[in-house]
């Protein structure tokens, strides 16, 4: 099939605002709220510190900390609890990326789906060339890619478990099989998702019988999640890529009204792949993130390689001076408007170049140095000036790839994030997905498949140039999870392990609270309460009813085009407090921390 001309494909509502070299990519509504827990004061331990989206799966971390496993142990069994008490964002039939320091080095861990054999760059694409909506393309088995969380969490553990792994499944298996209170988080969601009702096996595990969320605090058991997790604790990993499971998994997909074309080679195929991280300096420390097929690393390290390069410049451009205020709202603090302005900027910058290079370095050369060269990052800072640039176009780092057309995607949301440090002098980062809430909305053996396909570029190519993030077979499609460790430079010794979900918009949520944490020597939960903010190189994107309205003029008088919305975080910091550790779960979902 030919694609159809630029012109028609920017027919499609969704993506209007997308089309045209001048215009930045849509962004799609964020996650909900679900309220904002005021009042939260940082968690202390000495030796070991587990943080997660749930209490419970925080309680399954710590249970392996306390038996003396590592922060692996720890990941596993927190993974496989959120699999059952928090489907809306991660689980088994998912992918993750791990951030990993054992004492000694920094590991990156490839758990990202894979495209099928049989996927193709069109198959986003109706009859007439136009787009696909967006919940027509994620419901279903067109949408769902190999998962790859288990492979990545298995090839860590194989390195750097200490608990046997059939140990680690133990509070996850328990829980599904005598049940656990559906908590406020996941009725509302369940009650928001207008899709569930129309999966018939979705609806039969989280509605009434009369077709009703189920309600806040009732039972809800998962028998067959627990024989999953229990055939995956005996037999490993290749229990859920070979026989029974992934039988049922294939069945699923390929049955659905919107199949897809995942076969049994593609799960028996799959692998999770271990990768350098991506590391450089900022001011005092050393930041570690996730490189490609992940954005996250690189774009954060972009934003604040610009943000360092401004100050600099120009001592009044250090974001280092520009804290936090008091202000009435739910948060205490509203950042200042100076540095809204300079973040925000930064990050429109950083989002131009990501739409542009970055994608699955299996298939596309991406200039990781390149991008991240101080010498590069300083010359994309001379484009901040006093006013907002409204939106950036991507640069031309050294060695760049100009054969390549940006993506033009919506931008997505949906995930959760793992935070551990262990007794040993261990740390781990996770971030893990299924993507869209709900992912494909697919039901299999207890557990649901992602729809991470449509993290692919729709449109696979313009004006004769691919794009990068375009579907092909066997490809992993670019994400915005951003694990991130950071370190003393001097010492070497290791400073926090933090990490968000929120889709395109995490790269935004981790800026910040590094922020928060290094220039603004806030504590961890102060750094995690302030006002999310930022820009996805569209609006000045601000968070509704927690940034003081004096911000919102000032930045509006400066020319940006300012957007109030829910920006649903779910950030878990963990950071070195003397001696021990002091930890920070974010106010806006229902995420904890809790250590020895």
């Amino acid at each position: 099939m030919r694609l159809a001309p630029l012109a028609t494909l920017c027919t499609l509502a969704l993506l209007t605002a997308a089309c045209g070299s001048s215009h930045p990519p849509a962004a799609l509504a964020p996650e909900i709220g679900t309220g904002y827990r005021s009042g939260l004061q940082p968690v202390h331990a000495k030796r070991h510190m587990a943080a997660a989206a749930n209490p419970l799966a925080t309680a399954a971390g710590l249970e392996m900390l306390r038996k003396g496993g590592s922060a692996i142990d720890a990941a596993v069994a927190m993974q496989a609890v959120l699999t059952l008490v928090e489907p809306q964002s991660s689980g088994i039939g998912g992918g993750a990326f791990i951030l990993y320091w054992d004492g000694r080095q920094v590991q990156a861990y490839d758990g990202r789906e894979t495209a099928p054999q049989g996927a193709n760059a069109m198959q986003f694409l109706k009859p007439d060339g136009t787009p696909m909506a967006f919940a027509q393309a994620q419901i279903g088995g067109l949408s769902v890619g190999v998962p790859g969380a288990l492979k990545a969490l298995e090839l860590a553990h194989r390195q750097h478990g200490k608990l046997p792994w059939k140990t680690l499944f133990g509070p996850a298996i328990e829980l599904a099989r005598n049940g656990f209170a559906v908590s406020p988080r996941l009725h509302a969601l369940i009650a928001a998702d207008r899709f569930i009702a129309r999966s018939p096996e979705l609806a039969r595990y989280l509605l009434t019988p009369e077709g009703k969320p189920l309600p806040v605090g009732s039972q809800l058991k998962n028998p067959a999640l627990a024989d999953t997790l229990q055939a995956i604790a005996s037999e490993g990993a290749d229990a859920l890529y070979q026989g029974r499971l992934a039988q049922a998994i294939t069945r699923q997909v390929n049955r659905h009204a919107n199949p897809g074309s995942l076969a049994l080679k593609d799960l028996a195929g799959y692998r999770a792949v271990e990768r350098q991280p991506v590391c450089a300096d900022y001011k005092q420390w050393r930041i570690c993130g996730m490189p490609p097929p992940s954005s996250g690393g690189v774009a954060v390290l972009q934003t604040l390689g610009i943000l360092e390069a401004l100050g600099q410049r120009d001592p009044r451009l250090n974001i280092a001076g520009m804290p936090p205020v008091p202000a009435a709202t739910p948060a205490g603090l509203t950042p200042d408007a100076n540095a809204v302005h300079l973040v925000a900027e930064a990050e429109r910058l950083a989002y131009a170049d990501r739409a542009q290079y970055l994608a699955d370095p299996g298939f596309v050369p991406v200039n990781v140095k390149g991008l991240t060269s101080s010498v590069y990052l300083a010359e994309r800072a001379r484009l901040i000036g006093e006013r907002s640039m409204g939106h950036a176009e991507a640069g031309v780092p050294p060695g760049a790839n100009l054969a390549l057309a940006p993506d033009r995607s919506p931008l997505r949301i949906s995930t959760s994030q793992v935070s551990v440090v262990d007794g040993l002098g261990g740390a781990l980062s996770m971030t893990t997905s299924v993507e869209a809430a709900f992912g494909s909305h697919l039901l299999v053996e207890g557990f649901l498949l992602n729809n991470q396909l449509t993290d692919f570029s729709f449109i696979p190519e313009e004006h004769g140039l691919p794009v990068a993030n375009r579907i092909e077979p066997g490809k992993r499609p670019r994400s915005s999870m951003a694990p991130t460790l950071v370190f003393e430079r001097a010492s070497g010794q290791l400073v926090a392990t933090l990490g968000s979900p929120g889709g395109s918009q995490i790269i935004q949520y981790v800026n910040k609270a590094l922020l928060g944490l290094l220039d603004w020597k806030l504590d961890p939960q102060a750094a995690v309460d302030l006002p999310n903010f930022g820009s996805r190189n569209v609006q000045t994107e601000v968070e509704a009813g927690l940034m003081g309205p004096q911000i919102i003029q000032q930045l509006r008088a400066r020319g940006h085009e300012v957007a109030e919305m829910e920006m649903t975080s779910g950030t878990q910091v963990i950071v070195r407090d003397g001696e021990g550790w002091a930890a920070g779960a974010d106010p806006r979902r229902e995420g904890s921390a809790a250590g020895d």
